[in-house]
């Protein structure tokens, strides 16, 4: 079983930034492939970035303004999000990709409780 908590929410101006991070219990962290998704109200999970040890990629959406790091030792996968627009507004989950393709929410399991993201215009 893997418990994830995600941090580092809030509430930003269009143009500014926040860090999120994605906190996992489990000793084999290192070898979790994490992604990032998010709900907009009345909207479908959306696919944000994803990070495993082959590679690293990102909706488009969020190309170039978005970048997801993590560190291994404090079992913590993390989402920079620069340049940030109103319409990045939503709750971003974290969540173990566990099978099929990174980018369907169905392809993950063990998700986290999420943390509200707003950008204001």
């Amino acid at each position: 079983q893997v418990q994830l908590v995600e941090s580092g929410g809030g509430l930003v101006q269009a143009g500014g930034s926040l860090r999120l991070s994605c906190a996992a219990s489990g000793r084999t962290f290192s070898s979790y492939a994490m992604g990032w998704f998010r709900q907009a109200p009345g909207k479908e999970r959306e696919f944000v970035a994803h990070s495993s040890w082959i590679s690293t990629y990102y909706a488009d959406s969020v190309k170039g303004r978005f970048t997801v790091s993590r560190d291994n030792a404090k079992n913590t996968v993390y989402l920079q999000m620069n340049s940030l627009k109103p319409e990045d507004t939503a709750v971003y989950y974290c969540a173990v990709h566990t099978q099929g393709s990174g980018v369907s929410p169905h392809s993950y399991d063990y998700w986290g409780q999420g943390t509200q993201v707003t950008v204001s215009s």
